[in-house]
């Protein structure tokens, strides 16, 4: 049976929707209402053979296009597509069928297409339409729930449903189930996860199988490796985003096509395989998994993920998804139509939060993303929300849009909930003052559920607790945590400030005392004993870790899609040699391949020639044909490819982010992880978790200082008042020279008198064999002690 014969248009149906929308607009309660009914009917819906399909459409408006021009495309593949081939041809069927439209919104509705589900790929589409040349061009589907060659290609027709079909976790969401929406409050601790970097596979399939392994291993009662204690001890894991981000911006494109007619199409097809950090998203299927994440190329392993989460051993682990709508790279503009973006910021575009239709299919993609099964939703960049208010010429948050997405219901299993959120939001961030002014608790104080959190100050980007003095110049951040942090998010160890720190200057004041070299220094740093003493037991709120820096492997700003400011960013990132890669780490096989293949066969050609680029790239104002030109002059030559030429600049650009990409895969660090850390970090978040009353804000009988004097080290001592007469006291040393001979139980802190204390934790510097008594703590050394009064 040919496409054409398979294919039915059902064009009663589409009418039947254009029909009802127009109801819709018309009797909605405002513009905004109505647009969230529609939204709801946009993409793909299926109902037993017939599939429908809605678009928004302004486009169509702005160009006059006749409704003759316009048609749903669906294409089919001869053969079956396997998803798991790295690179293929393919013929496809094509067939046009005819759409029925409303103002700005179009659909249509088929019967016979082939619906995609975990063992079949379906049939793709798309809508198209004919401009006043004859030349056909493409709208695709935003809200795509299948994009097995990202959002720049037609989707797939994916049936949702079917991914929850006999969901292992069905009676985790089922006993959540009441007569209201059941509302998700913080977990314990998170442990933040960049897919590609976790594992050797690099997919969310490589994530679960982690987790699935360890599920077994615990169940079973099996000693745990320290890589077991990695991913251990944690009440959430939060994935950073999984949405599609950018493609290659000067090419190739994963689907390219070679030639065709109304009725066949060839197409070059590859399996997406770009690098990210994830933040570079182009708002085009958010409601869905990036490509480039599945191992078997079909959404479900996201899924596959959240079951094996939530069916864990002893206790279930929320997931908890990052959503990015503060803004969009400047490719999302060939990706969405215009409508969707009110100018230029310095991430690429903003997004027009007051256009009804804009606003109503964000919220939607959101819901069908959380609908895959998470738990709870961190916001990206909360501060840039905005609008423009024209009354008084300023640009405003859109605190309404934050607390419409805070409101959004979800269902999973049959059973409606909502989930936890946690918003970064630095406000007045990127006023100057930013830093200074910012009080981390804006979005908390305008959310209507008291249990809203925050990124706190020492979670948020600019933290290098390296840099002497850095935890004295943090105090009166520190005291602001005592009072208000119960719901910050707190920790120094994440995706922003580990990035940032390989960015510092290594000639400024740098604690020498925490390693013997940059990367000793950097990875203790920020996967630092003291300092997650602190935060676990000292501090309030909910400690977050980043796995990279547990593992202590390397992190940084990966993105290998950039052409024309590609070598720009490298330059910016070059400074990370210094403190992330040395001179055996870098000859090691498989590291650094591609690099060494252009010539740069040792660490040292390369730092000669990151010497140079940063300066040069300043000093022409990035003109890449005068930086070749220069770098060709050098004398004596640099190492590298020989001669040097715009071309070839790009080139080892992108070769510095994929080998960047390898190095920093957590799979390598597993033979160097030091077993006291991870055992004693295990031991941490484990305390933490049966002290749950901890997240609180300190009480009046409660203490927080520094030990004085001073006298060239910062020595931090909290006692805490828990409920039936519990009493937990720490005691840290953050930076600076060693103390004398003293007994941490004999300090004058009102509250710490008396026998009976028990030392509960001691930092992996700190022999077993200690008890209590006089001791002489040094940097990153620290004691928990423990009483019942």
């Amino acid at each position: 049976m040919t496409l054409e014969d398979r294919i039915e248009p059902r064009l009663e149906e589409a009418q039947k929707l254009a029909d009802w929308s127009r109801e819709t607009i018309i009797h909605g309660a405002t513009a905004f209402d109505a647009r969230q009914t529609i939204a709801r009917k946009l993409g793909v819906g299926i109902d037993g053979d017939v599939v429908t399909f809605g678009f928004w459409t302004p486009e169509l408006l702005d160009h006059r296009v006749p409704d003759g021009d316009v048609f749903l495309e669906i294409l089919s593949s001869d053969e079956p597509i396997d998803l798991t081939i790295s690179h293929r041809t393919v013929e496809f069927s094509r067939v046009y069928v005819p759409v029925a439209r409303q103002d700005n919104f179009t659909f249509a509705a088929v019967s016979g297409a082939k619906i995609g589900r975990r063992e079949e790929v379906g049939d793709f589409y798309a809508l198209t339409w004919r401009d006043h040349k004859g030349e056909w061009r493409r709208i695709f589907d935003p809200l795509a729930m299948s994009v097995p060659f990202g959002v720049f290609a037609p989707a797939e027709i994916y049936d949702v449903a079917s991914m929850h079909q006999g969901r292992a976790d069905a009676d985790y969401f089922k006993a959540l189930a009441g007569d209201a929406p059941h509302k998700f409050g913080p977990p314990t601790n998170i442990l933040q996860i960049h897919v590609p970097t976790a594992t050797g596979g690099g997919t969310i399939a490589a994530l679960n199988r982690r987790f699935q392994r360890l599920a077994e291993r615990v169940r079973e009662g099996l000693p745990l490796e320290p890589d077991d204690q990695l991913y251990l001890g944690y009440d959430a894991v939060q994935l950073l985003p999984v949405e599609p981000t950018t493609v290659y911006e000067a090419g190739p494109g994963f689907w390219e096509e070679l030639s065709g007619d109304d009725e066949r199409l060839t197409v070059d097809l590859t399996r997406p395989d770009t690098t990210n950090w994830g933040y570079d998203i182009v708002i085009s299927g958010m409601g869905t998994v990036n490509p480039v994440l599945l191992e078997s190329g079909r959404p479900d392993e996201l899924v596959d993920l959240a079951v094996t989460l939530h069916t864990f051993p002893t206790k279930p682990k929320k997931l908890v998804l990052d959503v990015v709508y503060g803004h969009s790279d400047n490719q999302g503009l060939k990706a969405l139509n215009p409508h969707f973006f009110a100018g230029p910021n310095m991430y690429g575009q903003n997004l027009d939060y007051k256009n009804p239709n804009v606003r109503a299919i964000l919220l939607e993609m959101q819901r069908r993303k959380v609908d895959f099964g998470a738990d709870g939703v961190r916001v990206d960049g909360a501060q840039d929300f905005k609008w423009w208010d024209s009354s008084t010429q300023e640009m405003r948050h859109d605190d309404d849009f934050l607390q419409l997405m805070s409101d959004i219901v979800q269902n999973v299993a049959g059973t409606d909930y909502r989930p936890w959120f946690v918003f970064e939001d630095g406000r007045p961030w990127p006023q100057e003052d930013w830093e200074l002014s910012s009080t981390y608790r804006a979005v908390i104080e305008g959310q209507r559920d008291d249990d809203v959190f925050q990124w706190g100050p020492l979670t948020f980007a600019h933290n290098t607790p390296f840099i002497y003095s850095f935890w004295l110049s943090k105090f009166w951040r520190i005291r602001e945590m005592l009072d208000v942090g119960a719901n910050w998010i707190s920790g120094t160890a994440n995706h922003d400030t580990l990035r940032r720190g390989t960015q510092v200057n290594p000639k400024l004041n740098i604690n020498t005392r925490l390693g013997e070299s940059r990367m000793e220094i950097l990875d203790k740093a920020y996967d630092n004993p003291a300092v997650s003493m602190l935060t676990y037991v000292a501090f309030p709120g909910v400690p977050m870790d980043f796995l990279n820096a547990t593992a202590r492997a390397s992190w940084g700003f990966i993105r290998n899609q950039d052409d024309k400011y590609g070598v720009k960013v490298v330059s910016e990132e070059a400074i990370s040699l210094k403190w992330q890669v040395d001179e055996y780490s870098y000859e090691r096989p498989g590291n650094f391949t591609r690099l060494k293949a252009m010539g740069f066969t040792t660490r040292d050609d390369l730092a000669r020639f990151f010497e140079f680029l940063p300066a040069l790239v300043e000093v022409t104002e990035y003109d890449l044909d005068e930086i070749a030109r220069l770098l060709n002059q050098v004398e004596p030559p640099l190492a590298g490819p020989g001669t040097f030429s715009v071309r070839v600049l790009k080139e080892i650009a992108r070769a510095w982010m994929d080998d960047m990409h390898d190095y920093c895969n957590v799979a390598h660090a597993v033979s160097a992880l030091d077993p006291a850390q991870t055992d004693f970090m295990l031991r941490l978040r484990n305390f933490r978790r049966q002290n749950g009353w901890l997240r609180n804000n300190y009480g009046e009988r409660d203490h927080f200082d520094y030990m004085q004097p001073i006298a060239g080290r910062t020595v931090f001592t909290s006692l805490r008042h828990g409920p039936d007469g519990q009493q937990v006291y720490t005691i840290t040393h953050m930076e600076g020279g060693e103390t004398s001979d003293f007994d941490p139980l004999r300090l004058k802190i009102p509250g710490l008198e008396g026998a009976g204390w028990t030392c509960t934790l001691r930092t992996p510097n700190i022999g077993p064999d200690y008890i209590s008594g006089p001791i002489v703590l040094k940097d990153s050394m620290g004691l928990v002690f423990t009483r019942n009064m």
